[in-house]
């Protein structure tokens, strides 16, 4: 049977607001990782520099796992407690867990330094092979 214009209009409408439903569920899910703080990579001789901004977060807070040919900084960005009772017009920072990997040049690294001082994470390996 023949559908009418109607009846196509229709299928076409319910069909777009399931792919904007997949759409919003799809960003707004959760990921198990959490958020990504941006980093830079430098290379100085004979050591990697490795910043990534975390504002607000607290060094104990942050592990920093060196392997192979990745480091990778996992950690908690808490809300504050303020934030808690106030009425949220926009929020734009990401809180809660957050992970970053960042790939590194072939090599034996050792982490000499680690310090976290207004909201910038610093990270320094040295080449050791």
């Amino acid at each position: 049977m023949p559908r009418s214009a109607s009846d196509i209009m229709w299928a076409e409408a319910v069909s777009a607001l399931a792919r904007v439903d997949r759409l919003h569920l799809d960003f707004f899910r959760p990921d198990p990782k959490g958020w990504e703080p941006p980093v830079d990579v430098v290379e100085t001789q004979g050591e990697l520099v490795i910043m990534a901004a975390l504002p607000g977060v607290r060094v104990d807070e942050v592990e920093i796992v060196v392997r192979d040919d990745s480091l990778a900084i996992v950690g908690v960005r808490r809300l504050p407690a303020f934030l808690q009772r106030a009425r949220v017009l926009r929020m734009e920072l990401p809180y809660g867990r957050f992970e970053r990997g960042v790939a590194i040049p072939p090599g034996r690294y050792e982490l000499t330094q680690r310090d976290l001082a207004d909201g910038l994470l610093v990270v320094v390996l040295r080449r050791i092979a």
